[in-house]
């Protein structure tokens, strides 16, 4: 299963586009869509936003690859968006420690769905921002299926 544009847009909404290396909510130095900067990146006059779609598609291919290997249920497209939102924000790891995929991965999809709502916190503390991602995700995994196409 890929990212479909409806998640691939869910993304790009959440992390919104910063043509400069900024630091994110942990400190990490981040650019364009989210994408937290390795140690040989550097873009000292920043970049454009077509440059920061491509390296985005590569992370989102990346954070798909993760959730397939991690699910073990059949999952439906939104649930699928859902969670490569999910692991692309917070990372595999925090996904392959969760309740969330011991639940989903028992088959209890709406106890995985609730799940989602309790990461939204930074430093202990609620998070505006991660709580409208996670209230986002929790929305898409429900939401009726529709006719999508891939995105990555």
């Amino acid at each position: 299963m890929q990212l479909s544009e409806v998640g691939l847009e869910l993304i790009m909404n959440s992390e919104g586009f910063r043509s400069q290396t900024y630091l994110d909510v942990a400190g990490f130095p981040t650019i364009g869509y989210g994408h937290r900067l390795l140690a040989h990146e550097s873009y000292p006059d920043g970049i454009s936003e077509a440059l920061a779609r491509q390296i985005l598609t590569r992370d989102v291919f990346g954070a798909g690859q993760a959730v397939s290997r991690l699910v073990k249920v059949e999952l439906t497209q939104n649930q699928f968006d859902a969670l490569v939102d999910f692991c692309y924000n917070l990372g595999s790891g925090r996904l392959a420690s969760s309740t969330l995929l011991k639940a989903l991965n028992a088959g209890r999809y709406d106890a995985a769905r609730q799940q989602l709502l309790l990461w939204d916190l930074s430093g202990g503390k609620e998070c505006p921002g991660l709580k409208s991602r996670r209230e986002a995700e929790f929305q898409l995994w429900g939401a009726p299926a529709a006719a999508q196409s891939a995105a990555a």
